[in-house]
């Protein structure tokens, strides 16, 4: 997180600013508007699409061999110095579950190289 400014961080914290913090992982999903019969606004976070998985080397990953009692939220504070950045490595692998991502030693995992991933095709 070295690359935002301060004043950039400070958004995050006013309400109304933004739905997600630039950290979150639904920070750039789309926010769709429900109007009910009474003309009231429901709003809401549209499905969050990943990015392609086997796109000839579009998206970079380190291979990372999994330790005995390691898990995803280890991972992302070892690589990325954030916990809560777990989410990035599970966009990386093709998991349903996170802990699917370490629950055995000696797999092989992707992590996805520091900024994420890029903006554009996605998956489902």
């Amino acid at each position: 997180m070295a690359d935002i400014e301060p004043y950039e961080s400070a958004l995050d914290a006013i309400p109304g600013a933004h739905p997600y913090p630039r950290t979150s992982r639904y920070h750039d999903a789309e926010i769709g508007v429900h109007r009910r019969p009474d003309g009231s606004e429901v709003r809401y976070t549209k499905r969050r699409l990943l990015p392609p998985l086997d796109d000839g080397g579009h998206q970079e990953a380190q291979p990372h061999v999994v330790g005995a009692g390691e898990r995803p939220d280890l991972l992302a504070q070892r690589y990325f110095g954030d916990p809560g950045q777990w989410w990035q490595i599970a966009d990386a692998n093709p998991v349903l579950d996170p802990r699917e991502l370490t629950d055995e030693a000696g797999r092989i995992i992707g992590i996805p190289t520091a900024g994420g991933f890029p903006q554009g095709d996605r998956r489902v």
